[in-house]
């Protein structure tokens, strides 16, 4: 039996694709209103940003874990590029957000 474990992202995927496949262009909001916990606006925009739509790709099961064997290694591979690609946009947007509190701060102790 294998254990898994969604990450925010993971989600964030899937309810898009459930989205798109209900016929619904994904927004921040409609997202973020589905979300099982809260999350950042930035982390949502930066995983849309890289999102492409994968119509199958609408939840993590068991099953899916234990065919992975069995799956397409391009498929695989792609899951992975795209999962890394909103893994670094979160990053990136994190550290732009940390240069502007540093800045913020050192524009404090200025005064």
């Amino acid at each position: 039996m294998w254990l898994i474990k969604m990450t925010i992202n993971d989600e964030i995927l899937i309810l898009a694709n459930q989205l798109a496949n209900a016929g619904k262009k994904p927004t921040v909001a409609m997202i973020k209103g589905k979300l099982s916990k809260k999350v950042t606006l930035p982390v949502i925009i930066s995983t849309l940003k890289v999102w492409k739509h994968d119509p199958n790709f609408i939840s993590l099961t068991v099953e899916e874990s234990e065919t992975k064997e069995e799956s397409n290694p391009i498929t695989d591979t792609d899951k992975f590029k795209d999962s890394l690609h909103g893994e670094l946009a979160q990053m990136k947007q994190e550290i732009i957000e940390l240069k502007q509190m540093i800045k913020q701060l050192i524009e404090q102790q200025k005064r």
